[in-house]
Order: structure tokens, then C-alpha cells, then sequence
């Protein structure tokens, strides 16, 4: 496949890493030579430097033939350009387009943009994303990540181990047998900043962070076994008053459970943009980080604070400040990925990448096949990966032990029409069954072989 990414920032190179590991035909083009020259040198890929949205630069990035392009400049404007001209001049047959403002959205989510006059794809929110990301770590409070899957039968549970945990110094063979009707399984562990798929004798200990598969009816048992309680999130504190905030109080506003929410925001334009946008939700003008104003939000009385500025360090720096005050639970929005080992050290429960959500977005709309969902696992490490088997797979007719999956692969769960299964090694997968994978980034080329869904792309 051949596919030109417009952008060489955080998310276009991150795309350009997957696809160029999966062996497609990648270009990217951005107007910094510095960021084409970093993606060129760093990955297997072309490099064009030009302004994405002129026709002769597209040229040159080999738009007359190109199966894909994906525009994630940093500005909307240039993105719809650039989809207009690779429609009208160079017949490009999927384009897919980063737009962040809300007026361009709510206009093309109204339908008041005809295909044949904006012709787009696939549009991407990254503030939509990550809001719904926001609105799924408040909904699991004992987590620090948390993913649906299988039409939200089933969940990623990203869970921080303590010394509180029941089940230490247990091998998850013996956890398997202790809990046999749970339908839950480890599928990946992070331990001193390395993260692997861990073979079945291997025991969890203080200070690791597991992701779980598991039934969403099985979530609050899993939750209870690994020692977190569940508890309901009823007063939110929100710092941060833009699109993101702004998106997470409206969902908390259209719930039948009363959920009280408030808003910290230093804008005053934006805080009163806001506070006519909302009608349940409080709105107050201030710092998010001045301790004066988080009182005033009872930050004490919260059940949790979610910090979704547009800053990474006053996001932590006000998660913390909001802990130091009494709320019990903090969850901030970061860019940086280096800045995440230092969540544990600052006691900043879960963190919010915006970059991994557009990049998993994005790439659920670009992999080939029955792939149904993606998201993708820290600095684009790992993926869990939810696809249809086919007639045509090597996994059709096989049971699960009989497949050779990579030692970097297990099986998270299975959904047989609208039942999802625990991934017992006899369990017999077949034609029109749903499988999740967790794969670790090496492996997915290997997972996609498996699948066969490298066939009948569009």
C-alpha cells in the first residue's frame, strides 16, 4: 500500500513508524525540513519538504498513485486542502483528515458538507478522542488506561500493582485455576519500565502495571482480585475549560446519573464560553494550580480531578496540587511521553496520551481487512488488536494451543456471535468469530500474516 502523511509531528511520524514497520510504501511531507529529515533518517520512508496542500509537492510525494493520504499538519485549513486536492487533481481513493475546531466538526457531523464538495473520508477529532478516553478512565477509577472493545463487551484494564494486592507473588497459571470463571486474562506486564507479554508461570509483584482483558460484566471482580476498589465517580473537578473539558462536561451533563461536575478556567473569554455552553455544570474563572481557587471547587469533596489544559507540566503540577488538597484520585492529559515515569513518583493516578489515541484512531480506519479496532499501548510499544477471523485465515478451524502465535502474542478474548469467551487453549476458533490480540509492536506484521488481512483492503 502506498499511503503519503502530511505532517511529521508527534502523530504523522508515529503513523509513518507503524505503516513503514508493516513494510508499506510510505511518504511524509511536512514544510520543516528538519522533521522530514528526523523521519527519513530515523524510519524506512521518503521525505518531501513543501507546504502538503500544492499540488506539485503532492507530485513529488507520488499522489497520482498513492492508495491513502492522511493529512495531519497542524493546521484544519491546509488539511482540507489538502484532501480537496488530492480528490480533484490526483484521484487519491481514501483520504483521511486531523480537524480540530468544533465549527468545521459540528458542520461536517450535520452533514452540511457533501462528500462531493469536501470529499473526506475519515475525520479525526483529536479533543473528541480524548475526551472519550477521559470520560473511560473516569468510568474505571482503579485504572490508569482503559479501552473498550467487542462493541463494549469487553475492556482493557491498565492496573498499577501495590503491596495491597492479594494476589503477589502468583503465577498466572495458578491464577487462571484459582479464578476459573473469571473471564479475564493478563495479557501484558510492565515491570522497571520494560513491557512484555508474560508466559504463563511468570508471577506479578509490587510495582508492576498489567493490562488485563476481561469481560465488562467481569470488571469490578478483576478489579477487587488485583486489590483496588471500585467506587462511583459523583464529583468531578475538570481544570481546564477547552474543547477537551468542555467535551467531558457535556457527556457528564447528558448522563441519567447525576454526575456534579466543575470547571477551572483561566481564560475568562473561555470561561464564559463555556459556562453558556453548559447548564448543569459550574463554571469558575481562576489557576488551576492557585490552591485558593481549588477550594472554592471543593477539591477536598471531589471524587476525582481530570487536568486537561493545553499544558503538560501544569497539568501534572495541578493534579498533584489537587491531591495535596484532599481529592483522592487525579488524572492528567500528556503530551510528552517522557514525562509519564514520573506520574508514579508525583502519585498521579492515570494520564490521558492524546497522541496514542489520534494514533490509534487513525490506524483503525487505515489497517487492511476485518480489523474492527487498534489502540495502541504506551510509546506505540504494544497493540491490542480486534479483528474478524476470515474463511481464508490459518486461524479459521484451529483451536487457540494449536495456533504459533509469536512468544510477544496472546489471545485477550474471543466473541462468538454476541458471547465473549475466556481463551482457553481448546477453544476452536472459526469463520466470522471476532479475536482480540495483545502483540507487542515487533510481532504485528506476524499477527496480520495470521489474519490474512492484508487482503481486499478497501
Amino acid at each position: 500500500m502506498k499511503v503519503i502523511i502530511c505532517g511529521a509531528g508527534q502523530v504523522g511520524w508515529q503513523i509513518a513508524r507503524h505503516l513503514s514497520g508493516e513494510k508499506n510504501d510510505v511518504t511524509v511531507v511536512d514544510m520543516n525540513p528538519d522533521l522530514v529529515r528526523r523521519a527519513s533518517d530515523t524510519l524506512d520512508v521518503r521525505g518531501v519538504s513543501g507546504f502538503a496542500s500544492y499540488p506539485d509537492v503532492l507530485d513529488r510525494a507520488g499522489a497520482r498513485d498513492a492508495d491513502m493520504i492522511i493529512a495531519a499538519t497542524h493546521s484544519d485549513e491546509v488539511n482540507m486542502v489538502t484532501c480537496q486536492v488530492a480528490h480533484s487533481v490526483f484521484s487519491v481513493p481514501r483520504k483521511i483528515a486531523r480537524l480540530r475546531a468544533q465549527s468545521y466538526l459540528d458542520a461536517i457531523y450535520a452533514d452540511l458538507y457533501r462528500r462531493d464538495h469536501l470529499p473526506i473520508d475519515v475525520v479525526i477529532s483529536p479533543e473528541r478522542e480524548v475526551a472519550e478516553a477521559a470520560l473511560q478512565r473516569l468510568a474505571a477509577p482503579a485504572t490508569f488506561d482503559t479501552e473498550s472493545f467487542m462493541g463494549g463487551r469487553a475492556q482493557l484494564l491498565g492496573i498499577a500493582l501495590d503491596e495491597h494486592c492479594p494476589v503477589l507473588n502468583t503465577g498466572l497459571r495458578q491464577l487462571n485455576d484459582l479464578f476459573m470463571t473469571l473471564r479475564a486474562i493478563v495479557v501484558g506486564v510492565r515491570r522497571e519500565g520494560r513491557l512484555f507479554a508474560p508466559e504463563p508461570d511468570d508471577q506479578l509483584y509490587d510495582g508492576d502495571q498489567i493490562y488485563v482483558f476481561t469481560h465488562s460484566e467481569d470488571v469490578n471482580r478483576t478489579l477487587e482480585i488485583f486489590g483496588k476498589a471500585t467506587k462511583k465517580q459523583e464529583r468531578i473537578v475538570i481544570i481546564g475549560g477547552g474543547n477537551v473539558g468542555l467535551g467531558v462536561a457535556k457527556a457528564l451533563e447528558s448522563r441519567t446519573d447525576r454526575v456534579r461536575a466543575k470547571i477551572i478556567e483561566r481564560s475568562r473569554a473561555r470561561a464564559e464560553f463555556a459556562a453558556d455552553s453548559l447548564t448543569r455544570t459550574i463554571v469558575l474563572h481562576g489557576d488551576g494550580m492557585d490552591m485558593d481557587i481549588l477550594q472554592e471547587a471543593s477539591i477536598d469533596r471531589a471524587d476525582a480531578v481530570l487536568a486537561v489544559t493545553d499544558d503538560d507540566k501544569t497539568n501534572m503540577l495541578a493534579a498533584v496540587r489537587a491531591k495535596a488538597a484532599g481529592c483522592p484520585m487525579s488524572i492528567a492529559l500528556v503530551n510528552d511521553p517522557t514525562l509519564v515515569p514520573l506520574m508514579g513518583h508525583l502519585d498521579i493516578d492515570a494520564y490521558i496520551n492524546p497522541r496514542a489515541t489520534t494514533v490509534s484512531s487513525i490506524l483503525r480506519h487505515i489497517r487492511h481487512g476485518r480489523v474492527r479496532a487498534i489502540y495502541s499501548i504506551g510509546d506505540a510499544e504494544a497493540e491490542v488488536i480486534e479483528a474478524q477471523v476470515l474463511g481464508t485465515s490459518s486461524l479459521a478451524g484451529r483451536m487457540i494451543r494449536d495456533v504459533e502465535f509469536p512468544e510477544g502474542v496472546l489471545v485477550g478474548a474471543v466473541m462468538k456471535g454476541d458471547k465473549v469467551m475466556k481463551p482457553m487453549g481448546d477453544l476452536r476458533l472459526e469463520e466470522g468469530d471476532v479475536i482480540a490480540l495483545f502483540s507487542m509492536a515487533k510481532d504485528v506484521p506476524e499477527v496480520e500474516r495470521l489474519l490474512q488481512v492484508q487482503i481486499d483492503f478497501f
